[in-house]
């Protein structure tokens, strides 16, 4: 059996998808996803080569196509180089998932400034650099979907984690306001709030998930990343073009708005 969100469609087929963040765990998923239904994908990462490498190889494999463009997604320029890479490949861009980000666990009273700035600088500046730089190709195209990979944290707060609560919360609200700006443009906003998910937590040797954040949601179980790229997916799809605007929540009843 398919896992969610990779089961195979055409829904998305002639599409072109850029997603940040896509070398590993949920971004991974996210392009095998759109890949699946039938969407070329860049692959974005910065430090994760191996991985990201590793990811185009598994779209190709299971006969799909994509390319890797490596690009710090706070840097203007390598910004736009990622963009007009994308479109000098493959000619278009139609989907752009913005899922780039990192994690910090640090009370707030040790944070120091530059750990803040790189957290709210990825998370927010890096979705309205990519974003902002692909919308005239999105326009384009004759419009598009514009998904923001979010967070539980930005909607109940979470201990030690000020800088990633302050950037996914952001990133919900910026959400709405560019929604709003695009929609004349038959281009869709929306962002897809993650709970708790089974992902590898960083690099071989790091800490295990802090004991704070060991209980699960009412499920009974943490999400798995595909489950996270199906709704990505149909967010991305032509059943979601009256979606706009919207943080959809899938967390398993983690948080019920």
């Amino acid at each position: 059996m398919n896992a969610p969100g990779m089961r195979p469609g055409d829904e998305l087929a002639g599409k072109v998808a850029l997603v940040t963040g896509g070398a590993r765990n949920i971004g991974r998923c996210i392009g095998l996803s759109l890949a699946a239904g039938g969407a070329t994908v860049m692959v974005n990462a910065n430090t994760s080569r191996a991985e990201g490498e590793e990811t185009v190889a598994m779209i190709r494999k299971a006969g799909g196509k994509a390319a890797l463009h490596i690009a710090d997604v706070t840097d203007p320029e390598a910004v736009q180089a990622l963009v007009d890479d994308t479109v000098k490949q493959f000619g278009r861009i139609d989907l752009v998932v913005n899922n780039a980000a990192i994690r910090a666990e640090t009370p707030f009273d040790k944070i120091p400034y530059d750990e803040w700035k790189r957290v709210i600088s990825i998370v927010l500046d890096g979705a309205f650099l990519t974003t902002q730089a692909a919308l005239p190709h999105l326009i384009k195209a004759g419009g598009g979907a514009v998904v923001n990979i979010g967070g539980l944290t930005g909607h109940k707060g979470a201990l030690h984690r000020s800088h990633v609560v302050a950037a996914k919360g952001g990133l919900a609200a910026m959400t709405k306001a560019v929604a709003l700006d695009l929609a004349q443009h038959g281009i869709t906003v929306n962002c897809v709030v993650p709970g708790t998910v089974d992902t590898v937590r960083g690099l071989p040797g790091a800490p295990p998930r802090p004991d704070h954040r060991v209980s699960l949601p009412p499920a009974g179980r943490r999400g798995l990343p595909e489950e996270i790229a199906a709704m990505v997916r149909m967010l991305c799809g032509p059943d979601a073009r009256y979606i706009t605007g919207q943080s959809m929540h899938v967390n398993g009843g983690g948080l019920m708005p």
